[in-house]
């Protein structure tokens, strides 16, 4: 584990992995992220940036993956996934098969009772929870 707000990710990785770089990054953070995740990869790594957790990334020229060692880019998003409802069943399917097997486990981190739904999205927005979160009523 990198806290990329304690830590020099770039650093980190180079020293974890011998100077050779990760094949994927996986982003959820965003804009104060962005330049480090693209500096983790080796050449023709994939950079999935799913969320903006810091703020959007700004505008980038596209001439920047090449320059990194012609990277690969997506920003995936459910909905693309799962435009049809044979695709949403497909994913559904595949994705419980995976949590009976064991293969996949869902931690709760924390649980609010429903009543506490606004300090729950309060404390989500403030960073203070991490992993998933659960409203019980």
């Amino acid at each position: 584990m990198i806290d990329y707000t304690k830590q020099d990710i770039v650093a980190e990785v180079k020293k974890i992995t011998k100077n050779k770089g990760v094949p994927v990054v996986f982003d959820g953070v965003g804009k104060d992220t962005w330049a480090a995740s693209l500096d983790c990869l080796q050449p023709r790594g994939l950079l999935v940036s799913f969320g903006n957790a810091s703020g959007a990334v700004p505008p980038q020229a596209v001439g920047i993956l090449n320059a990194k060692g012609s990277l690969y880019l997506t920003r995936p998003s459910l909905g693309a996934y799962t435009a049809t409802r044979a695709d949403l069943e497909a994913s559904a399917k595949s994705l419980f098969k995976m949590v009976k097997s064991g293969k996949v486990k869902i931690a709760i981190d924390q649980h609010y009772p429903l009543a506490e739904a606004a300090q729950s999205h309060i404390d989500l927005e403030s960073r203070k929870t991490t992993g998933q979160t659960v409203l019980v009523p």
